[in-house]
């Protein structure tokens, strides 16, 4: 089996050397081709376009920044959506709005191919560990077919429903997360005044019933971040977080509803982000209220 990766993000970077590390033949597209050089001395083989990169494998999986991005890729002239898809089946892990992946099953179908979703919970190092959660939408057959290249990628698959049910269920699990990072910085800024040491108090917050899960591997970071140091490696930027929310928002606003949580915390992630902590790491975003607190 040939498994194709299209987008080398960070996330798309860490699956497909994922794949390798598995023994997988793995092919891998870029519309920066420079971020493919370390997946080349792995032994991934470059495809100059999303079209030829479906040509040549058996297993698609798509891994991009957002909508547009998978436009471009599935669309545009040398796109996925070019190429005669029979026999091949697409995996398509960007965090999307549920009716985009509907939409884009629909297209993959129309040439021969078969579609999953399956956007994940978790970060690069979780995916270049195999540890991620699979959230898939897909016909029973088709994920069937997908498991064992997900089992080489995810240490827990669930099976959610029809295409679209995995975009919902990404967006679900990916809103308690994001705005809790608001709520650690305004947590922090209510203690600011104690002169606590940071690491101390992130291990306190990790030991009560506020403490997510979130804490315990990420703390270090954000206690390295409020004390004004490097956190480290960037694993979700803050401008992504703005774009998942984003989607939220416009997810809840197309079936007649409102996410005022969300709302609020993706007003503040902006002003982080036109302020320049854009390409930040998430762990930064306590810091970034704890300085507009003073």
């Amino acid at each position: 089996m040939v498994i194709g990766v299209a987008g080398l993000g960070k996330m798309g970077s860490a699956i497909a050397a994922r794949l390798l590390d598995r023994g997988h033949a793995v092919v891998v597209w870029n519309r920066t081709e420079a971020r493919a050089a370390p997946l080349l001395e792995m032994g991934a083989v470059l495809a100059d376009t999303p079209a030829k990169l479906a040509r040549r494998c058996d297993v698609i999986i798509s891994m991009l920044f957002d909508g547009d991005a998978v436009n471009q890729v599935y669309h545009a002239a040398g796109g996925v959506l070019t190429a005669d898809l029979t026999g091949k089946l697409v995996i398509e892990m960007t965090t999307l709005r549920p009716g985009a992946q509907i939409v884009l099953a629909a297209g993959v179908r129309d040439r021969g191919g078969a579609f999953i979703e399956c956007p994940v919970g978790g970060t690069t190092g979780p995916a270049r560990s195999g540890q991620l959660l699979g959230l898939v939408g897909g016909a029973p057959v088709d994920v069937e077919q997908a498991r064992p290249v997900l089992e080489d990628l995810c240490r827990r698959i669930e099976h959610i429903g029809p295409v679209g049910a995995g975009a919902t269920m990404k967006l679900a699990i990916n809103l308690p997360l994001l705005v809790f990072w608001q709520a650690l910085g305004e947590s922090a800024a209510l203690v600011s005044q104690l002169g606590l040491d940071p690491a101390w108090l992130i291990t306190l917050f990790a030991d009560t019933s506020g403490g997510p899960n979130v804490l315990k591997g990420r703390g270090p970071a954000i206690a390295a971040a409020l004390a004004g140091e490097d956190p480290g490696e960037v694993t979700f930027d803050i401008d992504s977080i703005c774009k998942d929310l984003r989607t939220m928002k416009d997810t809840a606003a197309a079936r007649g509803f409102t996410l005022p949580v969300a709302s609020r915390a993706l007003e503040v992630f902006d002003a982080a982000s036109a302020e320049g902590w854009g390409a930040r790491d998430c762990a930064w975003l306590p810091t970034y209220w704890k300085t507009k607190s003073k």
